[in-house]
């Protein structure tokens, strides 16, 4: 009994006889469709399904000389990408964006200068079309520059300090939005009102803290600043190290919702009640801050917007357009702890 031969996989040949068009017509649908009439593309288009014809991704990497990937570039310790919420928010929304356009999303971990030196590596290498570029920090500015120097498209999310006239980006508006949280502790009867700012070296702790001094005006006291690094243990840390200098805060605003449950932690512990004797406000919107006791009021980042501009930014960039910024609006929400 002979063995049936394998079935031929399907060539371009194959859906152009099938659709009744020429060779090229079908090669102009598979890289964009540019330049052919509805007719043709809706016919090419049902060609492929009746044919079962799949693209070569190898092949058509070669002929576009594109790597067809775009890399999540995250420079922070592992630690934190399991921590911090709102990475993983970004993540999801930003493959989802790709997904749209049958782009894989890469995950390069860039939080030691090893991870940097491997990352910088991949990239220039041309593994990725593109970078992702999330939670930048000042002190990479060696890290930074050698990526803008390699010329691969490059689109941050926040404020890439020290670059940013070299490198694009989409934040949010720190600086608004921690005024109007300050502004809201204010409208709520709070005069000794606290901060726990965001690392220094970040655009949001910089803006953040920007925005609380403006809203205090010539009520700011360095009494009353204390920075974390966004981490909930560090929220603990400065809520006890405010409170040991200061006994009569009456609100708080913290850079992040985690730093803003840690200091709720604190004040728990203390038995100082929310929001009658200290009022706390927080910014992000995480998951974390409707899961806190009392639940947390603060100021929403739109993660799922950014995520989605962040990719359209860098795909226009990878077609050969100029790098663009943008800065969206935060939104005040209302809980139980101010």
């Amino acid at each position: 009994m002979s063995t049936p031969s394998p079935r031929r996989r399907p060539t371009i040949d194959d859906v152009a006889t099938a659709a009744g068009v020429s060779r090229g017509t079908v090669s102009r649908v598979l890289n964009g469709g540019h330049w052919v009439s509805p007719d043709s593309l809706h016919a090419v288009n049902a060609a492929i399904k009746k044919t079962g014809y799949r693209i070569n991704p190898h092949a058509r990497n070669l002929a576009t000389s594109r790597a067809n990937s775009v890399a999540f570039l995250l420079t922070e310790s592992h630690d934190r990408l399991f921590e911090d919420p709102n990475f993983a928010v970004l993540m999801r929304g930003a493959a989802s964006a790709l997904e749209e356009h049958d782009l894989p999303l890469v995950l390069l971990m860039a939080g030691t200068d090893a991870e940097k030196r491997r990352a910088a590596e991949f990239i220039t290498a041309g593994h990725v079309d593109g970078v992702l570029l999330v939670s930048s920090h000042a002190g990479q500015s060696s890290f930074l520059h050698e990526l803008v120097q390699s010329k691969v498209p490059a689109i941050a999310c926040g404020i890439p300090l020290g670059f940013e006239r070299s490198v694009g980006y989409v934040a949010a508006d720190d600086e608004a939005g921690a005024e109007a949280a300050v502004e809201h502790l204010r409208a709520r009867g709070c005069t000794r009102i606290a901060t726990i700012a965001g690392p220094q070296d970040t655009s949001g702790g910089v803006g953040r803290l920007v925005g609380y001094r403006r809203a205090m005006a010539g009520d700011a006291d360095d009494a009353l600043i204390e920075d974390g690094d966004y981490s909930r243990e560090s929220g603990r840390r400065a809520m006890a190290a405010l409170l040991e200098r200061s006994t009569d805060i009456d609100g708080v605003f913290a850079a992040n919702d985690v730093m803003a449950a840690g200091a709720l932690d604190v004040l728990r512990d203390r038995g100082i009640r929310v929001p009658d004797g200290v009022a706390v406000v927080g910014f992000d919107d995480a998951p974390i801050a409707s899961s806190t006791t009392p639940s947390l009021t603060t100021m929403r980042q739109p993660f799922e917007r950014i995520s989605r501009e962040m990719v359209r930014l860098l795909l226009d960039m990878i077609n050969g357009n100029g790098g663009a910024t943008m800065t969206l609006p935060t939104e005040l929400v209302v809980r139980e702890s101010a």
